[in-house]
């Protein structure tokens, strides 16, 4: 028998809205339409928008980069949840697009945000304005406390190093390197008391998006490295950036204290040959693991 849902959805095309039904009880509608679904598992799909807006000319790695990015925060929050994570560091936090994410995936414990670059460091303060155990910090971290002058007008690719030879060839927006300032160094060990303060017992998470300079945060950690039961990086497969590691290099530094990868997910593809850039790597120390009932 057709339910009512069922009446309702056929209706609708008529009056000009496009509709594409996943199955029982759930549907999308659009009026622009395009939409493209990709079946995940046997109870869940990925939506995504018109092919025309996501298609290179080697032919759609939008979707996949969609479901990539899904996939991956998804994965966080639940490795945030089952560590028992009371306080985020997030390096490189841009906007706030990271800590507004672990809150609409209901985490609720402390974000402590790092941003230097002045515009982007507005718009983060706005975003965790009314949010009373959201941190922001106007500086850099690194291997050594310094002053440092970092490149703008990259958008979310601002760096403190210089573009490689490949990123200029692939990135448009390398080409213009004339607009830099300078910003404060500091070291993430001096900074880690301030930012757990109050919390009882901290049990932190590292998450690291600086353009290539991921291993030198996580250099200046030292030895408070070992009290993160986790952490998130983004590794190059392809070097963007000048003096920035390869991915083998950065994942075998992370291994060597003491963090195992539980995911790896493609965040830029070459259009043309499909060679992934860049991977978030999430990693965790398995000894960390809280003790659960079998």
């Amino acid at each position: 028998m057709t339910t009512v849902f069922r009446k309702a959805l056929g209706a609708l095309p008529r009056l000009g809205v496009q509709v594409l039904d996943l199955g029982p009880g759930t549907a999308v509608v659009s009026r622009r339409g395009g939409y493209t679904a990709t079946k995940m598992t046997d109870d869940a799909w990925m939506v995504g928008g018109k092919r025309s807006r996501t298609r290179t000319p080697a032919g759609g790695w939008g979707l996949h980069k969609a479901a990539a990015s899904g996939l991956c925060a998804r994965h966080v929050a639940e490795l945030l949840a089952n560590y028992d994570v009371n306080c985020v560091f997030d390096v490189g936090a841009n906007k706030g697009q990271y800590g507004r994410q672990l809150r609409e995936l209901g985490y609720r414990g402390r974000i402590v945000s790092f941003e230097p670059v002045p515009d982007a460091l507005a718009k983060l303060r706005k975003a965790a304005e009314r949010d009373p155990d959201w941190q922001v910090h106007p500086f850099a971290l690194g291997r050594s406390e310094s002053v440092e002058h970092m490149h703008l007008g990259w958008k979310t690719m601002n760096s403190l190093l210089e573009p490689s030879a490949y990123g200029q060839q692939r990135y448009k927006r390398f080409a213009d390197t004339a607009t830099t300032t300078e910003v404060p160094v500091r070291r993430l060990d001096a900074v880690m008391d301030e930012a757990v303060a109050g919390i009882a017992s901290p049990r932190p998470y590292l998450k690291m998006d600086t353009q290539g300079f991921d291993m030198e945060v996580f250099a200046g950690a030292g030895e408070r490295i070992g009290e993160f039961v986790g952490m998130q990086s983004e590794v190059a497969a392809l070097q963007l950036y000048e003096g920035s590691p390869h991915m083998s290099e950065a994942i075998a530094a992370y291994e060597d204290a003491g963090f195992e990868i539980t995911g790896m997910y493609p965040v830029t593809r070459e259009g043309a040959t499909g060679r992934v850039v860049e991977f978030d790597c999430v990693l965790a120390r398995a000894a960390a693991a809280p003790a659960r009932p079998a």
